[in-house]
């Protein structure tokens, strides 16, 4: 199967509830790993969407060659066991993909800068540890700590994908807080997009709605 669809979408950026609205349009889609119930092949399962593009890209330059079952990707980056793997960030990978899928097209999820930093403070240890322990492209090992940190490595990491694709066709920022949201990825993918939503809500942020 050619990939249909990749987001470039950094996490926090409403990468969960793109993956639902994909898969309730007819896709197929790898969110972040492979879960169980999405492969008979054991080496598959809970593997990291990232690592697993990377071993496509390095064994075979087809980054999709150990996930050909699937026909999208919502999110692709791993920050957790050591891991720190970013294929959204890399043009060589994102080259590759057009290379060897023709007709795929990009997204890019988003929101302000602001709401998205604070929701990665909020989710698990993502905001203050994972982020400013690790080395991650645009945002070294020491930055990331504070808001100001993260939100200007969001903002960049959205200008170069802005910069890489400017005036392609194939490519589609889109902010998830956007009631047209929906209207505009379907019309962008030619598909039919029978829900939409949120999910995987920030801990913090919930609580904050509760009280």
């Amino acid at each position: 199967m050619s990939l249909v669809v990749v987001n470039l979408g950094l996490p926090k950026s409403g990468t969960t509830t793109l993956a639902r609205a994909l898969r309730r349009s007819g896709l197929s889609v790898a969110d972040h790993r492979i879960r169980s119930k999405q492969t008979k092949d054991p080496a598959l399962k809970d593997a990291f969407v990232g690592e697993l593009l990377y071993r496509g890209y390095f064994d075979s330059g087809d980054p999709a060659a150990l996930i050909s079952n699937f026909g999208a990707i919502s999110e692709m980056s791993v920050l957790r066991e050591g891991r720190s793997v970013w294929p959204q960030t890399d043009y060589a990978m994102i080259s590759a993909i057009k290379a060897h899928h023709p007709g795929v097209k990009f997204l890019a999820s988003r929101r302000d800068a602001f709401a998205m930093s604070q929701s990665m403070l909020g989710w698990s240890d993502l905001g203050t540890a994972r982020l400013p322990q690790n080395d991650i492209p645009g945002l070294p090992a020491g930055f990331g700590e504070t808001s100001k940190q993260r939100e200007q490595w969001i903002n960049g990491h959205y200008a170069t994908l802005r910069h890489l694709f400017k005036d392609s066709t194939d490519f589609l920022e889109y902010d998830v807080s956007d009631d047209k949201a929906p209207q505009l990825i379907g019309e962008f993918l030619g598909r039919k997009m029978p829900w939409w939503g949120k999910l995987n809500t920030s801990p913090i942020l919930k609580s904050q709605k509760s009280a």
